[in-house]
């Protein structure tokens, strides 16, 4: 890859759940900033999670080299938890939210006022991770008012969100424990349709009984209405990882 001014990383739950999502908004990033970049690798926070902090330091010092050689100077993220880790420790760059990237950029023009006529009310889920970040919660809400879908806001919602089950690797410590946070999000919803800025909160509501998309899935997709078939959740752990094995294809493909 020839040097870059900047790298979009996509993270990992974004790119096993929607590769063609992470292709469009790399094309998409291209045109409005030209000198964009990406790569598809973890930032290691699952392993800090789990308290592994030298292995965590590891991979991040692995992906902090990758970085510094394309000569990146922002890294434009999608994922909350990206964000948080590498606005800690990514000190070489400015890091960047994709979700308050694009207010300033704009959508693009086919998606403005797409879902105008679309019957279906999203109420919002916030990510925890990002709960004090309030620029990004009014970037999901700007975002949502461009494309034209109307919204309800949760009782618990952007700084008072309620975390989806999945964080903190719970899913696989204590599986029982991550069902019951999830429905205890979800059951507070009045509406059956949920949009989530996080690919792994988006599956969550989904687990929790809800139809629930990735606000990309609404930017870059087909209009939603209650007649569309929403996404639901991977059929195995191995289709997972085809799809992100399809989005690093994608990605040499745009690159």
């Amino acid at each position: 890859m020839a040097e870059t001014k900047r790298v979009f990383i996509p993270g990992c739950s974004l790119p096993s759940y929607n590769p063609e999502a992470v292709k469009s908004v790399i094309e998409y990033l291209q045109v409005e900033l030209p000198g964009t970049g990406s790569i598809l690798k973890c930032c290691g926070k699952p392993t800090k999670a789990l308290g592994q902090i030298k292995k965590f330091q590891e991979r991040y010092g692995e992906f902090q080299k990758e970085v510094d050689n394309l000569g990146a100077e922002e890294i434009i993220v999608a994922c909350q938890s990206c964000y948080k880790t590498m606005s800690q420790y990514s000190s070489n760059q400015k890091v960047i939210s994709l979700w308050t990237l694009l207010p300033q950029i704009g959508l693009p023009k086919e998606a403005i006022g797409k879902g105008k006529s679309s019957d279906v009310v999203f109420s919002i889920h916030d990510s925890c991770p990002t709960r004090d970040e309030k620029e990004i919660h009014d970037g999901i809400r700007w975002i949502m008012n461009e494309l034209g879908y109307k919204v309800e806001e949760p009782p618990h919602t952007r700084e008072n969100t309620r975390c989806c089950g999945f964080g903190g690797m719970v899913v696989p410590a204590n599986p029982d424990l991550a069902l019951r946070v999830m429905k205890r999000r979800t059951d507070e919803m009045k509406s059956d349709h949920v949009v989530a800025y996080c690919a792994a909160c988006r599956e969550s509501m989904v687990k929790g009984d809800k139809k629930a998309v990735h606000i990309l899935d609404l930017i870059f997709g087909p209009v939603y209405t209650s007649k569309t078939e929403f996404p639901g959740v991977p059929s195995s752990p191995i289709k997972s990882w085809i799809n992100r094995y399809k989005s690093k294809q994608n990605i040499n493909k745009v690159l």
